[in-house]
């Protein structure tokens, strides 16, 4: 058994000095990694159980992709509100709250765990059936479901932990037990799919060892840290001050993310309306498109943990300094991505499906809604420096009304009008501009200092 701490210097990271190009990249790369990761091992499930299980069984996967999306974002939320209180501590160089946050955080996780296997194993027929899950899919998904929700405290823990280490600005242990458990979850689809010929269950079996594994693996080294944010099973406990700070951003973070996921599930019925191929090209859009958000995604969260420690540490002058660098550099590796795949985008939409009109529906979305990513650079990164002062609030206000609201409004009216395939795709950056402008607007005139009068 051998020391982890003791022989070299602690993986977090201080961000509150330093060159802050270096420091956010230094954050952002291990994070972009992770996700890349993530999505290919989210994508892999789909061709395994595409190739070796059965269409019925590809179709189930895909459909509760929505209902399992608005759960763990709504949990993400929360866990991001938990990341912020921490990065604010640890920025103050205060360890006694630093603690309490760490304690409460892993309590409210573990209460969360037992909700949601509940919560889900039980209202799985509830849920497909609101879905009108078709009736030669809807055995494959609540068995899927059904694993899967009895294993989401593995999901839930390790999601916690991680964000426990980025908040003190470690973002390279949670990315070795995300390709570790990533690894683990391919090698055991293949094993239980094509050996043990489990069918679907076999996949969701897969997910939730690997996820379990992952979780215990980050509790063990949370447990054995020397550092200030070592967790401590003895004092685990809920501490009421901590926990209503970390719902003020939690919540609304959550809500945002949750309904988002929601709303995007009235999209796609908009879209099925053009028929097979047209919902098969907006399958392998979304599929791209998750790719191209990633970069944005991780510069936004260095935003957030960037402020949120610099907000700690009193300096809002280098906080805004910080914005603006992560808000810059998303927008030029987002601006090449976009570019690439404008010129690429046949050959992409290709991998995913060979059919012509497949093909012509997914190059068409992606065609019309690439270089709007640009808005959403704006959006996410400013959402998260914002969140990083602990105002979570306003954006998820902003983006709810542009994501949700404004976005059904104009499906609703423009499809009486021109009911085109493309019009319908255009719902998602017309979503994007509207929110660039209002949270534009909304960063510029907000009072940062006025905010952390009351945080004392």
């Amino acid at each position: 058994m051998y020391h982890y701490h003791t022989h070299h210097k602690s993986q977090a990271m201080d961000m509150t000095s330093g060159s802050i190009p270096r420091l956010l990249l230094a954050f952002a790369l291990p994070l972009l990694l992770g996700n890349l990761f993530q999505q290919l091992y989210n994508t892999v499930d789909s061709l395994v159980v595409g190739n070796f299980v059965g269409t019925q069984a590809l179709a189930a996967v895909g459909s509760t992709t929505s209902i399992i999306n608005t759960l763990v974002s709504f949990f993400n939320g929360v866990s991001i509100g938990a990341g912020v209180i921490i990065s604010q501590y640890y920025g103050a160089h205060d360890d006694n709250r630093l603690h309490l946050a760490i304690e409460t955080t892993m309590a409210i996780t573990l209460f969360c765990s037992v909700i949601l296997t509940v919560l889900g194993c039980t209202t799985v027929p509830l849920m497909l059936r609101l879905m009108s899950t078709p009736e030669d899919v809807l055995k494959a998904a609540s068995v899927y479901l059904r694993i899967y929700f009895s294993g989401i405290s593995g999901l839930l823990i390790y999601n916690m932990g991680s964000g426990i280490l980025r908040a003190v600005g470690d973002t390279r242990r949670p990315l070795m037990f995300l390709c570790f458990s990533s690894l683990l979850n391919i090698g055991l689809d293949l094993l239980f799919v094509l050996v043990f010929r489990l069918g679907i269950a076999g996949v969701g079996y897969a997910t939730i060892i690997s996820q379990f594994l992952s979780a215990i693996l980050i509790l063990f080294l949370l447990t054995k840290s020397k550092d200030a944010y070592r967790l401590s099973w003895r004092d685990l406990k809920i501490e009421n001050y901590i926990l209503k700070r970390i719902l003020i951003v939690g919540l609304p973070t959550g809500l945002q993310q949750a309904l988002t996921s929601f709303s995007n599930v009235f999209v796609q019925s908009y879209i099925n309306g053009f028929g097979s191929s047209c919902m098969a090209g907006w399958s392998c859009y979304t599929k791209i498109d998750q790719f191209i958000m990633l970069p944005l995604r991780s510069m936004a969260q260095a935003a957030t943990t960037f402020v949120s420690q610099n907000v700690g540490a009193r300096n809002i002058p280098r906080a805004k300094k910080g914005t603006m660098t992560a808000l810059l550099m998303a927008v030029a590796i987002t601006f090449s991505g976009a570019s690439l795949l404008w010129l690429f985008a046949p050959w992409m939409v290709h991998l995913f499906n060979q059919e012509q009109m497949v093909v012509h529906y997914g190059v068409l979305f992606l065609r019309l809604c690439v270089f709007f990513m640009l808005f959403s650079c704006v959006n996410q990164v400013l959402a998260g420096s914002l969140r990083g002062i602990g105002n979570a609030k306003v954006p998820m206000i902003i983006m709810l009304s542009s994501f949700v609201l404004f976005r059904q409004i104009y499906l609703f009216i423009i499809t009486r009008i021109f009911n085109t395939a493309a019009v319908v795709g255009f719902g998602y950056p017309a979503g994007w501009i509207i929110s660039a402008v209002l949270m534009t607007l909304y960063y510029l005139f907000s009072k940062w200092e006025k905010k952390l009068d009351l945080q004392n």
